[in-house]
């Protein structure tokens, strides 16, 4: 067989259809590299516009009010969060006097139960919910305190107020 030039061209060899495989292979690189791509752009988000679940710094006086609390007037309270997704969630540290502790959560939830001492939650703690002394005016379905003693003066107490 000859190619009509002369030479002999071998038999079962021809041109290859690349034109139809380049683009059925290009498709799913380039939808891989958007996808690579935008989970990039979603994972370095700004805290400004805070993604679904993501903990966002917040005014402490609005992570105690939600709990239906204020800050003890010899307190340093930082570290204030709040994650949102399918809950509420707001945190708070405070740093206080110990001998302040028990007077401001009887001050703040009055008709709670006497907050606990034992092993399982630190120094002392308390479990408020609405059945139980949590003030109506709470955005929070429940309040849990834990305190820790830092030293004979300093407690660390953790608050945190969510919804359910």
């Amino acid at each position: 067989m000859t190619d009509g030039g002369g030479t002999v061209a071998e038999p079962g060899r021809g041109y290859t259809r690349w034109w139809l495989i380049l683009p059925a292979l290009a498709v799913p690189v380039l939808v891989l590299g958007f996808l690579i791509v935008g989970l990039f752009a979603w994972a370095l988000s700004d805290e400004e516009n805070p993604r679904a679940g993501a903990m966002k710094k917040v005014p402490c006086a609005d992570a105690l009010a939600f709990g239906g609390a204020s800050a003890p007037a010899h307190a340093h309270v930082g570290n204030c969060t709040m994650q949102q997704g399918i809950d509420t969630a707001y945190a708070a540290e405070l740093r206080m006097p110990r001998e302040d502790v028990r007077g401001w959560l009887r001050k703040t939830y009055p008709n709670a139960p006497e907050a606990r001492s034992d092993a399982s939650c630190g120094a002392l703690c308390l479990d408020v919910s609405h059945e139980d002394g949590l003030p109506a005016a709470a955005g929070a379905h429940v309040v849990q305190v834990r305190v820790e003693y830092v030293n004979a003066e300093t407690a660390r107490v953790r608050f945190s107020a969510f919804t359910m």
